[in-house]
């Protein structure tokens, strides 16, 4: 059964207002991105891709500009209490989109492990339950040339004003472009789906929608590929800007303040977070000597660090192993979590590796409704001993477990229940490796160092994205100083230092959000005393959605106002 929240009785006529607006603007937003593939798209299905032009950029700009001005005119005091709480909410949502638009982001629409070209392929990997799935994703295919000659215009526009990725990131990321022009036919990824289709769709119809597939991957995929393919490497990949840092972008100590508010919520300026992300390491530091002197190791922090890297016993010698400790790990953890949280969700989640194409460039795993992936390209760079962490993060009670849940949370607007507010959603999946000690998780030393070496990598990112976006340091720094303080391996010290570099402030969201959440819990318990109840801490947590810090912590003063009632309490 689904948790309802009980609507507000009597509406005022500035809650008529707020929902009229939200209501009419969430219908625009998904008719706009119509047809995305993107991970976290907030569009509907349908049987093309968006607009991604200029003009239709300038657009939404003023649109959304429009919206926020009718957002200051509703008096927010007027408003029932659960509407203050989804006002603050949704003007920071429609803030962030039109501070992108505002910044004219569309003009870099990819990053270090993700980009629209590979985020078509997510829908190749989709399941397709009937024949009119397979005809939206056909009319996507067919449209692929129109919206690639969008992005690279919008890219050479970047190009113009100096508004590119660094050069030095873009290595190989024409790979994943490269591996759809050189597969023909069958061997195409955008074939896949038709390898296998439902059996309620007719053989006959099943095998023209076969061959309308073959001449949409020839005629319209494979040549929009190459295209792109030839932009980027003749003229894109030269042209792009030798800095580093944001703040070297056009107005870019703007828009580094922009994007730090809108991945944190919180209004930190870049050097309180790399003073905070340099007492945290200390103090993390300490407590990683502790557990190397529970293991009998002899030698260095350092020699540690290098042990860990190359001993064989901490990694899986197959793609399977690695699987399959990742599954039992999940399982451990069913057992385990209905302890800690009172209300889970319904949908249940599969565990699968990154796609062969992805995982060069992509995280260690990744986590959300109804899948956890792992990555099991080069698995000396995979280690075991964290791998707790790192499934606790992604999968429950994570990623894959508070999104679905947020979605099934019927009663809250749907601009909370399908959206992701990284600060949020991030700083819960960290807080979730923290609660792990609490569940009996981490079995061996060895993995409460990988918990560790985990919480010290997040600490470090406040340290490496202000130090590379604001006080310009260069590559190798940012490599350094990951390689000094964590036991990550080398591969991944790349594939992570490229991706703060191609994605501003995001890394920050991490910690600073585990932080806020652990500081709530403490409050909490103060407050309650023996009152408390894990349980209930959780499901209020879990309850709001994806929010605002700010909004989280009004939420956990209302639940100790209450004495520590969970929101799921019967009335």
């Amino acid at each position: 059964m689904l948790f309802v929240i009980q609507p507000v009785l009597a509406a005022t006529d500035a809650d008529q207002t707020f929902h009229d607006l939200y209501t009419h603007e969430w219908q625009w937003r998904q008719q706009q991105f119509a047809g995305a593939d993107d991970e976290d798209s907030q569009g509907k299905t349908a049987d093309h891709l968006p607009k991604v032009d200029a003009a239709t950029q300038a657009m939404r700009e003023q649109y959304w500009n429009n919206v926020l001005s009718q957002l200051d005119a509703i008096p927010e005091a007027q408003l029932s209490a659960e509407d203050q709480v989804n006002y603050a909410v949704y003007k920071q949502q429609i803030e962030t989109l039109q501070s992108d638009q505002t910044f004219k982001t569309w003009q870099m629409p990819f990053n270090s492990d993700s980009a629209f070209w590979s985020d078509l392929g997510f829908a190749a990997r989709d399941h397709f339950a009937n024949a009119k799935d397979y005809q939206n994703y056909l009319g996507k295919l067919r449209d692929i040339p129109r919206y690639f000659d969008e992005q690279i215009a919008n890219m050479r526009l970047g190009l113009a004003r100096g508004f590119t990725h660094p050069q030095i990131i873009l290595k190989g990321r024409d790979q994943s472009i490269e591996a759809v022009v050189d597969a023909q036919g069958e061997q195409n990824l955008f074939y896949a789906p038709f390898k296998q289709m439902p059996a309620s769709v007719p053989a006959e119809q099943q095998a023209a929608l076969r061959a309308q597939a073959l001449a949409a991957i020839k005629q319209k995929v494979i040549p929009a590929y190459a295209k792109l393919l030839a932009f980027m490497r003749n003229e894109y990949m030269p042209h792009a800007r030798t800095t580093l840092a944001a703040e070297d972008l056009p107005d870019g100590q703007a828009l580094y303040r922009s994007k730090i508010l809108e991945y944190t919520t919180l209004d930190m300026g870049p050097d309180a977070i790399h003073a905070l992300g340099l007492k945290e390491m200390a103090s993390i530091h300490q407590q990683m000597l502790v557990i190397i002197k529970q293991t009998g190791f002899k030698g260095s922090f350092s020699d540690f660090l290098q042990f860990l890297r190359t001993d064989p016993r901490f990694y899986a010698k197959t793609p399977d192993e690695l699987l399959k400790d990742a599954a039992w790990i999940a399982k451990e953890v069913d057992g385990k979590v209905g302890d800690y949280i009172g209300h889970l969700p319904r949908r249940r989640f599969a565990i699968k590796p990154v796609p062969p194409d992805l995982a060069p460039i992509y995280t260690g795993g990744r986590g959300g409704p109804g899948i956890y992936l792992v990555n099991t390209y080069d698995l000396p760079s995979r280690p075991l001993y964290s791998l707790p962490a790192l499934t606790l993060h992604e999968s429950s009670p994570g990623h894959a477990l508070q999104m679905p849940l947020a979605e099934e949370m019927q009663g809250l607007p749907d601009f909370r229940r399908y959206t992701y507010i990284s600060a949020y959603g991030e700083g819960w999946a960290l807080y979730c490796e923290y609660l792990g000690q609490e569940m009996g998780m981490y079995q061996t030393p060895y993995e409460q160092f990988g918990y560790l070496s985990y919480q010290a990598w997040r600490a470090a990112r406040l340290v490496v994205d202000t130090g590379l976006h604001h006080l310009h340091w260069t590559r190798e720094q940012a490599r350094d100083y990951l390689r000094q303080n964590t036991a990550l391996a080398e591969h991944e010290i790349d594939t992570e230092v490229d991706r703060y570099i191609a994605w501003p402030g995001q890394a920050l969201s991490y910690y600073l959000g585990e932080i806020e959440i652990r500081e709530d819990r403490a409050r909490a318990e103060k407050a309650l005393g023996e009152k408390f109840d894990i349980r209930a801490f959780h499901d209020a947590v879990l309850s709001t959605g994806s929010v605002p810090l700010p909004v989280l912590h009004r939420r956990i003063d209302q639940f100790i106002a209450k004495g520590g009632e969970s929101p799921y309490a019967q009335p």
